[in-house]
């Protein structure tokens, strides 16, 4: 893959990059019909009509591609179709056709090609692609799609570019550090795909003006200080000012960097060291 830039023939094309996908994605073709959903927005409201999620709404439509992110059909080999764009993720995804004649869609690993065939369960070798739990893995390797309840699917390392290490095993407990850095303990019982999630330009590329995230989704926001006081715990004041205290929220939670997560005696025993600070 490759970043593309323009040229500058306007303030949008001057700062925004495209991925170039080139070989890395199959002939361009309609997906597999009978893996799709209809996705319908929801401009950010509950099932109440209210407003939970601000600045979301007015997107390109698109139909959702169902994943397999358990897999679990053991000892059944499946060969890689396709790899296919997802308007849904970051991530590419990789179309199996297994043995049997079931058909589905995978997160598609760094390096896997069309025509690999791939497997999951007791006895799949430890190469990329294959699906196996996390007591079979050979220690240090990196892993994806990490399971944190055995049979409930990934959870951990799903978007573009993400990796995690398998770093122990001490019982029915494995050592895993994840993406950000925090070290935790995950059950050995777990599943995770071998290897990087692919699509890792994706980081680098630039949005280059408003209507781009307007086709994602994403709506304008007004800054908390150009709004009146009624409105914003940091709005007000002559002229123009920086806030007057650390950014927060509308309700005055902190915005940037503040501790927000509520103490969870069920998963912070899991937890062996804490993830970098940014």
């Amino acid at each position: 893959m490759a970043i593309r830039k323009f040229k500058p023939t306007s303030p949008g094309r001057r700062f925004g990059s495209v991925i170039v996908f080139r070989d890395d994605l199959s002939a361009k073709k309609a997906p597999e019909k009978s893996l799709l959903e209809p996705l319908h927005g929801s401009g950010g409201r509950n099932k109440h009509g209210h407003i939970t999620s601000r600045h979301r709404g007015g997107r390109v439509k698109r139909m959702y591609r169902v994943l397999d992110f358990v897999r679990n059909k053991d000892g059944i080999p499946a060969t890689v179709v396709s790899i296919e764009y997802d308007p849904n993720r970051s991530a590419n995804i990789a179309l199996l056709h297994y043995k049997d004649g079931e058909k589905s869609y995978i997160l598609a690993p760094n390096g896997v090609k069309v025509g690999q065939v791939l497997q999951s369960g007791h006895g799949a070798e430890p190469v990329v692609g294959n699906a196996l739990l996390l007591g079979e893995i050979p220690l240090g390797m990196e892993i994806h799609n990490v399971e944190l309840k055995p049979g409930r699917g990934g959870r951990i390392a799903r978007s573009a570019g993400m990796v995690a290490r398998l770093l122990a095993r001490e019982g029915e407990y494995t050592t895993v550090v994840l993406p950000s850095g925090e070290t935790r303990m995950v059950l050995a019982a777990c599943r995770a795909t071998i290897g990087s999630v692919g699509n890792a330009d994706h980081q680098h590329v630039s949005i280059g003006k408003a209507g781009r995230n307007r086709l994602k989704g994403i709506r304008p926001q007004s800054r908390g200080s150009a709004m009146n006081p009624v409105a914003h715990p940091m709005g007000g004041g002559e002229g123009r000012r920086s806030g007057g205290r650390h950014p927060v929220s509308p309700w005055g939670k902190p915005a940037k960097g503040g501790l927000t997560r509520k103490p969870k005696a069920v998963t912070n025993k899991f937890i062996i060291r804490r993830r970098k600070k940014r």
